[in-house]
């Protein structure tokens, strides 16, 4: 029995909400079970010295988490005067996931940046990041065709991410920090909706795992992530 009661192959309760960010060009709060990222879109007329004269545009990303995310506080990375490298490590991951969905050259010479905020953490703050960046994405891509700064919508599939992990001997999907700080191996799953693979992060904690234990956390990660595609383009179906 996992300690949320929930099935092997089962999500959190999951919630997107799009437009959190009322002055971002485009925005979603996105919710994992008590695990919570508000993701937000900014648009800028200039992309990075190396773009410069490519006609490519650039998307990159920001991850942070407040000092009361977790069960005690953290210091303000600010405060530190530099970044972790978790976090350096994270907000690199986000933007690679997305980049890996976009037609750069149909942005033009523009940057949009994720910025990434864990409001509250109870594991799989990275995945939960990169599911709800995407929405905000496209949702600021939205507002960029309506306001006929983008001829076509640069987007050329859908990205989202998952944790997939072994407790106790079974493969689970989608994992909470209780499991997390207990599985004997834990892998995080970038996957796109046509199928193709972005990034796999897989560690042993304990003992090494075999393959076939990894096929079924992949297998567990491509039903994730079936759902969590169907939860975006519910959003951006829905009326505004």
């Amino acid at each position: 029995m996992r300690p949320s009661g929930r099935a092997a192959d089962e999500l959190r309760p999951l919630s997107l909400t799009p437009g959190f960010a009322r002055h971002a060009e485009g925005s979603c709060l996105i919710r994992m079970g008590q695990t919570e990222v508000l993701c937000a879109a900014s648009v800028e007329g200039r992309v990075p010295p190396f773009l410069r004269g490519t006609g490519q545009g650039w998307v990159t990303a920001e991850y942070g988490m407040l000092p009361r995310a977790t069960h005690t506080r953290g210091d303000r990375e600010a405060a530190r005067g530099k970044q972790s490298g978790r976090t350096q490590e994270i907000q690199r991951l986000i933007g690679r996931s997305l980049r890996a969905v976009v037609d750069r050259k149909a942005m033009g010479e523009m940057s949009i940046t994720l910025d990434c905020d864990v409001l509250n953490a109870d594991g799989g703050t990275r995945c939960a990041a990169i599911t709800g960046a995407w929405v905000a994405l496209a949702l600021a891509f939205r507002h960029l065709r309506k306001m006929n700064v983008l001829a076509r919508d640069p987007l050329a599939g859908q990205v989202a991410a998952v944790s997939c992990g072994l407790v106790g001997g079974a493969a689970v999907l989608d994992l909470d920090y209780a499991e997390d700080s207990n599985a004997d191996a834990d892998a995080n799953f970038v996957l796109t909706d046509a199928g193709g693979i972005v990034e796999l992060q897989g560690t042993a904690e304990r003992a090494p795992f075999s393959e076939a234990e990894f096929g079924a956390l992949l297998g567990l990660a491509r039903a994730g992530t079936t759902a969590l595609f169907a939860a975006q383009r519910a959003v951006l179906d829905a009326p505004a």
